[in-house]
């Protein structure tokens, strides 16, 4: 119980997490009325620490960490958001679990834990999309859309974008909060134990 009480910005994190990748397997979509008030809320405790509001039981990061935390979680999505490979709800659950994170570790530690859990999280999204690959049994049909999309890489962003908006009602969707969710809870796991 002293356990989770000293971790509860983790807690927190985490059950939101969960509650942003449930919503997105549902509806392919994480909602604003979730994403900002995580974002807000991370900043909030970066700053409640930067001010000495709070006890180290709540983290050791501040206001800057959080920011930074925002800001890699938005680094690392943004170019396949920008593309078209995920929806901007993607974009700002991974920056709010950064704003939290930077908060409670700090700078350094919190930075490596967002980007070897994103590593994670991009290794579990890789094996589901290949799992619904084979399900559906449409290799070839993936294999050209995965080329397109290298391709459009390679053009200029807005066209890669409208050509993603015109591929997307014939592809099979991957909920991407839902390996974002597990990378993050799997790394804080084992990071703990």
């Amino acid at each position: 119980m002293n356990f989770i009480l000293a971790h509860w910005p983790l807690w927190f994190i985490s059950l939101a997490m969960i509650v942003a990748a449930v919503i997105d397997g549902w509806k392919l979509k994480v909602p604003n009325w979730l994403t900002f008030p995580l974002v807000l809320s991370g900043w909030a405790l970066g700053l409640l620490h930067t001010c000495g509001l709070l006890a180290d039981s709540t983290g050791t990061g501040d206001v800057w960490a959080s920011l930074a935390g925002a800001a890699l979680g938005f680094a690392l999505l943004f170019p396949v958001y920008a593309v078209g490979g995920m929806g901007a709800g993607d974009v700002k659950m991974q920056m709010g679990f950064g704003a939290w994170i930077g908060a409670f570790y700090g700078f350094s530690d919190g930075l490596w834990i967002i980007l070897c859990a994103f590593c994670l999280a991009v290794v579990i999204g890789g094996v589901l999309a290949l799992g619904m690959i084979a399900i559906r049994g449409n290799f070839r049909e993936n294999l050209a859309n995965s080329r397109a999309i290298v391709g459009d890489l390679f053009t200029k962003p807005g066209a890669a974008a409208e050509k993603a908006a015109q591929r997307k009602p014939r592809m099979h969707l991957l909920p991407y909060g839902i390996p974002l969710c597990l990378g993050f809870l799997s790394f804080l796991i084992v990071h703990h134990w």
